[in-house]
């Protein structure tokens, strides 16, 4: 009979009692599995080297003989300087130990020395961080060690030696998990001697051939999880299955002012596909900025109408909740489709009436901000949840609306292009929709990189655009001053701005605008009444003025290559030719990296994996609370191919029928009902 080790007490290893134990606790882990999972994230290579193959700077271990007598210069009362003579070969090397002076009296000469620490080429020095003598105890001369991330009482070589315990005492119950095919498939090695290797490789060889396995595991199990909970979903049948009118979603399709790219037709064919089955729709639509994922939505909202329920969109700010409306207005009113607007702006009278006509079903669709999930808001019969921009929704927010409904259909939109290794790890659970085409007329914005030493260039660029009928965007970092950033600010550009375009209305918009007043001055720019508005971030998405031309980011280095892009995305949305520039620092080596990719494409999923590559995947969404796993070993970049494997397998094995009940299969179950996938909510 096997052994959980996920049950065992981490206290049973031999050692691991009173402060440490605490001290594990607090890092985590409890449990002897949770301990062998806690894998190491480098080694330190303690491989003899050849001196002449060895580059200046890089860290070495050598082996020599002491050749003359220690000498010893303090600095104040305990910091002290120790250099010794040591023959490495045919090399005469001066050993530095910094604050080791307490070694003096073993660095007697014609004894052997092992050598770990920095190669100075150029003075023929080593700056010592490790030091052994043969033959005098235990020796970590010719290994690779591991090196854990830990802290407090805990040091690296208590670490090892636990480890080294724990898996003298429970390294031979450590179970397989992968299924025997798999293991052959990739000549993948067994969970046992890859969890061994990990902490203990005999070379770099071995241990990147253990990492090879448990990244795959990693990525596979987790995988499992969203194919495993996608398939229960789809078997539930507890949602809406709603009978769409197709007829009469074809004739709004055809009275819309425009046509449909080929890839919104396919889209909104899948979306009618989920609306009419007896699951709850879990879909992700996710496109370019402009690639008119708000058409998309509007006619799966009307065909919900059409079938008798309601609908709901939410959207992160109200100046693109009052949009929304507007545009969803202008083509629903043909057809008498009542739409509301619920924000937290709204006066408590107006509130009251929306939220009565929505209880009363007098409401068809209600656009609006956080506070469509406040407690007093209820609907009559909710089919249909769109949130636009839910990565800036938290989990808990996004579950609530859904809650507001018997199991409706949630369909969840983003202008952040999500790169292919992230939409199918964040969103695995999701079926992804993307729009890649753009609008036909859509001219491609020009985009310039320039120092701030060209503003005077930037500024005459400007005051042309605007003299020709069109407007601009002027983009800054921050509010106001800042004694610790040296970055423009909004409200100092505002007043220069002022100056230098004196017969221009120039408008200013931030965050700590009270709503009213971030509605006011974009209703007039929306008018043409303000002809350069200068605003921080907070117009970074969704706002839409077809006669802005021009877009200008300050410290754009500042940025990252997704807000960059959809600050450029502001401009472009009308029939004139349309520019960004970016006005950035020369030195900074990671604002070159952005600004060379915003000039050489237009495209944001090819924006979108460059900004992957550069912040990682912890930051792309700008937010935690992304859905994004933390892996222990997997690297969503680099093991992106492994990460397809993987999901394509967990997808292949959920298919079986044998999945479900044979034999083989129970480890992989076991770890689904640990992960509480049988009974859990759709996941977020």
């Amino acid at each position: 009979m096997s052994i959980d080790l996920y049950k065992v007490p981490v206290g049973q290893v031999v050692g691991v009692k009173g402060k440490k134990l605490e001290e594990l606790h607090a890092l985590g882990i409890s449990s002897v599995g949770q301990l062998l999972d806690y894998y190491p994230f480098r080694y330190e290579d303690y491989t003899l080297r050849d001196l002449t193959q060895v580059k200046d700077g890089d860290k070495v271990t050598v082996k020599g003989q002491i050749v003359g007598i220690p000498q010893v210069q303090m600095y104040g009362r305990t910091k002290s300087r120790m250099l010794c003579k040591v023959l490495v070969d045919t090399w005469f090397v001066t050993a530095v130990w910094f604050n080791r002076h307490f070694l003096k009296d073993k660095l007697t000469s014609g004894a052997e020395i092992v050598l770990t620490g920095k190669w100075d080429q150029k003075r023929q020095h080593i700056t010592v961080t490790e030091s052994e003598f043969p033959g005098q105890g235990a020796s970590q001369t010719g290994t690779l060690q591991p090196v854990y991330s830990i802290s407090g009482a805990f040091t690296q070589k208590w670490f090892r030696q636990t480890m080294k315990q724990a898996l003298l005492q429970f390294g031979e119950m450590i179970p397989e998990v992968l299924p025997a095919e798999l293991l052959y498939k990739y000549e993948l090695l067994p969970r046992k001697a890859a969890v061994k290797l990990l902490h203990m490789p005999g070379n770099m060889e071995q241990g990147q051939r253990a990492r090879c396995r448990m990244v795959f595991e990693e990525l596979f199990l987790f995988q499992l999880k969203m194919q495993a909970y996608r398939a229960i979903n789809h078997k539930r049948a507890d949602g809406v299955a709603h009978p769409v009118d197709l007829p009469a979603v074809r004739a709004f399709v055809r009275s819309l002012p425009f046509t449909l790219t080929d890839s919104q037709k396919k889209v909104i064919a899948e979306i009618l596909h989920d609306l009419q089955q007896p699951y709850c729709m879990n879909r992700l639509l996710q496109g370019d900025v402009g690639a008119g994922k708000t058409v998309v939505a509007a006619v799966a909202l009307f065909a919900v109408v059409k079938a008798g329920y309601q609908g709901a969109l939410m959207v992160p700010t109200e100046i693109l909740a009052e949009q929304h409306k507007r545009s969803l207005d202008r083509l629903f009113e043909p057809y008498g489709i009542q739409t509301a607007l619920l924000t937290g702006s709204l006066p408590a009278r107006g509130r009251r009436d929306v939220l009565g006509a929505m209880q009363m079903g007098l409401v068809d669709i209600v656009v609006g901000t956080h506070a469509l999930i406040q407690e007093d808001v209820f609907f009559r019969a909710l089919g249909l949840v769109v949130t636009d921009e839910q990565h800036r929704f938290g989990v808990n927010q996004r579950s609530v609306l859904r809650r507001k409904g018997m199991n409706p259909d949630v369909l969840t939109m983003t202008a952040t292009p999500i790169p292919r290794t992230l939409a199918i790890t964040a969103f695995g659970d999701l079926d992804v929709s993307t729009l890649r085409e753009l609008p036909k007329g859509r001219k491609p914005i020009q985009t310039y990189a320039v120092p701030h030493s060209m503003l005077e260039r930037v500024l005459g660029f400007i005051n042309r655009e605007v003299e020709s009928g069109r407007q601009a965007y002027v983009i800054c970092p921050l509010i106001e001053e800042s004694e610790k950033l040296d970055v423009q600010n909004a409200i100092d550009i505002h007043a220069q701005l002022q100056f230098a375009f004196p017969s221009y209305r120039v408008g200013l918009l931030h965050g700590r605008m009270s709503p009213g007043e971030k509605d006011e001055v974009m209703r007039e720019f929306s008018e043409g009444r303000v002809h350069v508005l200068v605003s921080t971030t907070v117009i970074e998405v969704g706002v839409d003025v077809p006669n802005s031309t021009l877009m200008v980011v300050y410290d754009a280095d500042r940025f990252g290559l997704s807000q960059l892009h959809q600050l450029r995305g502001r401009v472009g949305r009308g029939e004139h030719q349309s520019y960004c520039v970016l006005i950035a620092d020369p030195k900074s080596e990671v604002g070159k990296e952005r600004m060379k990719a915003m000039t050489e494409t237009n495209d944001g999923f090819e924006i979108a994996r460059r900004d992957l590559e550069l912040r990682g995947p912890g930051d792309f969404f700008g937010t935690k609370q992304s859905g994004v796993p933390d892996f222990r070993l997997a690297d969503m970049v680099t093991d992106f191919e492994v990460m397809e494997q993987a999901r394509d397998d967990a997808a292949e094995i959920v298919r079986r029928p044998e999945f479900w009940t044979g034999a083989a299969y129970v480890p992989l179950r076991s770890f689904l009902q640990r992960e509480h996938i049988f009974e859990s909510e759709m996941l977020d």
